[in-house]
């Protein structure tokens, strides 16, 4: 306890300064920091990663900065954006990590910016080999995970997996106008929600369990149920990305819709006094400030006010904690998130968290903030 006390204390002296009602322009200022930071610390994005063991930057971590770093982009066109962008992704030959035959949806993550960068540019080898990919898992069934009994639905036996890959699946459909793809990708995602362990979206609460290992009888130390903070922002930013890429009188626009208010609720309730959302969102084991999920819960919330589908008067002021919590308490001045969860599948991954740790991954702690900070942006300069 005083160990935590310490880092909010040196958090409050050494974080960047918030105002109290911030401009669009000072959160601009805020995210040109964060991303700057993280562009200048990894300034060869064709570089592999080495934590604990090497892997290509093609992986998921790295593909959340740069659906972040695209997100930024709209708002803020820089030239050097782009180039960094099509520097790592011309590098991995526009191809998911592990090939074409990959069924893995953090392999798959890295499409989303593929495809939004064909959707801007045109070039066809930009686009073919995520053609390839899912036209292969749309006919494979999963038989390596014995909880999907070889369904050919059953590859996302995990929430994260629904950001990682449901979005290419709908920006697939936009872009062709197939249907299958959103058909599929939707098939996927009610497997996961409906059927999975008996389904892992508790529609009581609003919010999803991680997988089969976290439903009741699951309990957190003091009996509450185990909802990951980031896991459920996974599921309510991929939301948002879906139904960003249809029409909204599209069926599955309207049934995500829901969906997304019906998390909503779930993850309003369990905000925390000071802006933040814990790592475990309904329980106080691990009670402390934690970025990534609460980054993700910004972007869903202000995406939902531009939209017109949550009232500004009664959600702005949660989204305007949330960034004041994150900007107070998490961004450094040099532009290094504390407070950032690493990786993991809990709550209890990569703790204990502080202001000053640095996570195993800095790259999807990044992208969650520029994901949230965009929106909130486009909120404030409506």
């Amino acid at each position: 306890m005083m160990k935590k006390l310490l880092s909010l204390c040196c958090a409050a002296i050494l974080a960047f300064p918030v105002s109290a009602q911030p401009t669009a322009d000072e959160v601009m200022q805020v995210t040109r920091l964060a991303n700057d930071y993280f562009m200048s610390k990894y300034s060869d994005p064709t570089v592999p990663t080495n934590v604990k063991r090497v892997r290509p930057s093609s992986l998921w971590t790295r593909a959340v900065y740069y659906e972040g770093l695209m997100a930024l982009y709209d708002i803020d066109p820089q030239q050097r954006y782009l180039d960094y962008t099509d520097k790592w992704a011309s590098f991995h030959k526009w191809t998911p990590r592990n090939g074409i035959t990959t069924n893995d949806a953090d392999d798959q993550c890295c499409e989303q910016t593929y495809l939004m960068r064909f959707e801007k540019v045109g070039d066809s080898t930009m686009i073919r080999p995520t053609i390839a990919n899912l036209q292969h898992q749309m006919k494979t069934p999963n038989t390596k995970k014995p909880e999907a009994k070889g369904a050919l639905c059953g590859w996302w036996t995990w929430i994260d997996a629904i950001q990682m890959a449901m979005p290419v699946y709908m920006h697939m459909y936009k872009l062709t106008g197939d249907v299958r793809y959103r058909d599929h990708g939707m098939n996927m995602y009610v497997w996961s929600r409906d059927t999975l362990a008996g389904g892992l979206l508790n529609k009581k609460s609003g919010l999803w369990w991680r997988d089969k290992d976290y439903v009741p009888p699951y309990k957190e130390p003091d009996g509450q149920d185990c909802y990951w903070s980031r896991g459920n922002g996974w599921v309510y930013a991929a939301l948002v990305r879906c139904m960003n890429q249809l029409p909204a009188k599209d069926k599955v626009y309207k049934r995500l819709k829901k969906d997304f208010l019906l998390m909503t609720k779930g993850v309003v309730a369990t905000q925390r006094e000071d802006g933040f959302w814990n790592p475990s969102l309904a329980s106080t084991n691990y009670a402390m400030p934690e970025t990534s999920g609460t980054a993700l819960f910004l972007y869903g919330l202000c995406w939902g006010m531009n939209q017109g589908y949550l009232k500004v008067k009664d959600y702005k002021p949660i989204a305007d904690r949330a960034w004041q919590a994150m900007v107070k308490t998490a961004v450094h001045r040099d532009g290094f998130l504390g407070w950032m969860q690493g990786t993991g599948k809990d709550p209890s991954a990569g703790q204990p968290l502080s202001y000053d740790k640095v996570p195993d991954f800095e790259d999807y702690g990044t992208g969650c903030f520029l994901l949230g900070a965009t929106e909130y942006y486009k909120l404030l300069n409506k």
